[in-house]
């Protein structure tokens, strides 16, 4: 797909939030029939694949991505609440609910972990903490009894954030168990933790931290993070999308007229230095853990265009932003009958979509290419951020 086709100075075209959940729902559908599977064949267990096509020796004693399958739990949590709100499944009256396998995830990451969800990096730890209170609140909507195993997975990760957000450069929270590097990708998924669960003066010390020492004041955005290299600090100065969304997320659950301000002046930041030059779309980076960077970031510019306390401007803007990028995704993708499992008695072949918003997944993901579970999961994030957003104008 050619750059040019959602210029910046276009109007996009209108699609209803209808519209949108039900390409969510298509690309729920795909991720799970083709992707979701049993943990060594066990009832009750659900996990995802993380490339196809493959062999099953490799998703038993192969890498299997923590962090991937916390943002797996995220999407089906947003599958659920639409379902709440429509009273239907998005696969079907005879098929688990996505609340179901959502809790069924979460048994199955412990299970896959040795019985143990404390892991060695701090921010894989931070996605399933968000994902899980996420989960909790839907489970209380429809009085599921799993809430209290949610309780049990945030109790216990808790304690690993409190041990990781030290004094150590100032503040931050370490990324990593060898404790020799604080970054935004750990600190700020703590912080909106944190915010969420009532520690509001713990979460703004983190974003302090990350205001001071992490923020490039010329670019508006913010940068990797401080390692500790013999004895020295030394800045990492690289931008990834994604470390922009918890950050985002962190400062609209906090609020008061400075957190705001940031917020919006982040999201006219993204929109300036994180899009493909021209357009609205939100650049892809790549494929692995860079297959989710672009779905993170746009999940929580969804957040910001909802949040009425933000400038018009910013609001216009992020929903722009997500609604350009939901397109570009929706408009490369390919049926991919060839992939296991993407039949299942209503004969809807499996999609898949492309890590670039901007390049189709016939060229990315030509049949026989191994798909990444990342990829799949950022494009169905994105099509469900784009559901809770009115049409952008038309002029």
């Amino acid at each position: 797909m050619p750059a040019d086709a959602y210029p910046a100075d276009q109007p996009l075209p209108s699609i209803e939030p209808g519209e949108w959940a039900s390409r969510a729902n298509q690309a729920a559908r795909s991720v799970t029939r083709t992707f979701g599977r049993r943990l060594c064949f066990l009832p009750g267990t659900h996990i995802g694949a993380v490339t196809l096509p493959t062999k099953p020796l490799r998703q038993i004693a192969g890498p299997w991505h923590y962090w991937w399958q916390a943002h797996y739990v995220d999407c089906l949590v947003d599958a659920g609440r639409r379902e709440l709100a429509a009273a239907t499944k998005f696969d079907g009256a005879s098929r688990p609910s996505a609340g179901r396998l959502a809790s069924r995830l979460v048994t199955t990451i412990r299970l896959r972990h040795l019985l143990r969800f404390e892991n060695h990096f701090y921010d894989d730890m931070a996605w399933l903490a968000l994902s899980t209170l996420r989960l909790e609140k839907l489970a209380e909507e429809t009085r599921n009894p799993g809430r209290r195993r949610n309780a049990y997975v945030r109790k216990r990760l808790t304690l690993q954030f409190d041990s990781a957000s030290t004094d150590d450069l100032g503040g931050g929270t370490f990324w990593s168990t060898a404790r020799d590097f604080k970054n935004t990708p750990a600190t700020a998924p703590v912080a909106l933790y944190f915010a969420r669960t009532g520690r509001s003066e713990r979460a703004q010390s983190l974003v302090n931290w990350l205001n001071s020492r992490l923020l490039n004041p010329q670019r508006g955005v913010y940068m990797d993070g401080l390692r500790i290299r013999r004895g020295e600090t030394v800045l990492e100065e690289a931008v990834y999308t994604y470390n922009q969304g918890p950050v985002l997320g962190a400062l609209l659950e906090l609020g008061g007229r400075e957190n705001l301000e940031r917020a919006a002046q982040l999201v006219q930041a993204v929109s300036r230095e994180l899009t493909v030059p021209g357009t609205r779309v939100i650049r892809g980076d790549g494929t692995g853990d860079g297959g989710l960077f672009t779905g993170v970031l746009v999940r929580y510019l969804a957040v910001a265009a909802r949040d009425q306390r933000l400038p018009a401007t910013a609001r216009d803007t992020a929903r722009e932003l997500v609604h350009a990028t939901a397109a570009g995704f929706w408009s490369g993708r390919r049926e991919a009958p060839e992939l296991r499992g993407t039949k299942d008695g209503d004969g809807e072949p499996a999609v898949l979509f492309s890590p670039d918003p901007l390049r189709p997944a016939a060229e990315t993901y030509p049949p026989g290419a191994a798909v990444e579970l990342s990829t799949q999961l950022q494009a169905w994030m994105t099509f469900e951020a784009a559901a809770t957003l009115t049409p952008a104008a038309t002029g």
